[in-house]
């Protein structure tokens, strides 16, 4: 998953906050006023995006010297310093809201991926998240849920084969007769070489997708008893086929979805609903002019 090279994404951002037209900064002190700032951590959670942090800053003015405390990965609590940045302050100040905005949600979207991680640190079952991102921000996002000991589900469309309910459903009316293995059977043919998943919403859909051997099968909103009936299917029928949950998935029920025994639970709400970790830029010095 390519993250080196960030600017064309950074151009949008720049623009759209206006960054280098920041008229009460640029109004307010000259060039030459340098400041040493923190970036501190508010609460305890996990190291996100601390990296593209200092990339901001650097594209901005390489001017601006980094030295980063923590790493991606690592868990962080109130108080902690993460990352420290010596430098003009116009060019510190006109960034300060959007680093802090996306190291915010980055370190969000890995906080939450770790509560769900170890909830079901005792299984097999391995947490990943979906396509439900915020446009433009997916490569980041799901480099977050990395951080956070997930696991990522396809980037994009062309990533991997995955027939859900909307394109059964068409199939029905026009191909009314086939069934989910021949169907399997069918697309397997024509993407060779790519992972097939096709999503299931029963056991009697279950039984009829597992005789085409998917690679994945998408158990969508299922209860823990028909989770459990595939997985006991599956290991009748001793096939290497994958069983992911999807639906309805929530802090409080990954445990119990996990020990019935599926390999993977996949969680939209990792990117769409994550809460931003508190963080704050923090003036500790003003360097005198030489």
């Amino acid at each position: 998953m390519p993250l080196d090279d960030l600017s064309s994404y950074l151009k949008l951002c720049f623009e759209e906050d206006k960054i280098f037209e920041d008229i009460t900064t640029d109004c307010l002190f000259s060039s030459d006023i340098y400041i040493k700032a923190n970036i501190l951590a508010k609460e305890t959670g996990v190291c996100s995006g601390i990296w593209i942090s200092g990339t901001i800053f650097k594209k901005v003015n390489q001017k601006v010297k980094i030295r980063y405390l923590k790493k991606d990965g690592q868990i962080i609590k109130a108080g902690d310093v993460l990352m420290q940045i010596q430098g003009p302050a116009v060019d510190i100040l006109r960034c300060e809201r959007l680093v802090l905005n996306l190291f915010s949600h980055l370190c969000g979207v890995a906080t939450l991926t770790r509560k769900y991680v170890d909830k079901i640190r005792e299984t097999k079952a391995k947490i990943f998240d979906t396509r439900k991102t915020i446009p433009g921000l997916r490569l980041l996002e799901k480099y977050a849920v990395r951080c956070g000991g997930g696991y990522n589900h396809r980037l994009d469309l062309s990533d991997g084969v995955l027939i859900k309910d909307n394109h059964l459903f068409i199939l029905s009316k026009i191909k009314a007769n086939q069934t989910l293995a021949s169907l399997v059977r069918e697309v397997k043919r024509k993407t060779k070489g790519k992972e097939l998943q096709i999503e299931v919403d029963n056991v009697e859909q279950f039984i009829d997708a597992l005789e085409g051997y998917p690679d994945i099968i998408l158990l969508d909103n299922m209860s823990i008893a028909e989770i459990r009936k595939c997985v006991a299917i599956r290991k009748n029928k001793k096939t290497k086929v994958q069983l992911e949950v999807s639906g309805n998935v929530n802090l409080s029920n990954v445990k119990e979805i996990a020990l019935t025994g599926v390999d993977r639970i996949s969680i939209g709400s990792l990117t769409h609903s994550s809460q931003s970790l508190d963080l704050s830029l923090e003036i500790s010095d003003v360097i005198p002019k030489s």
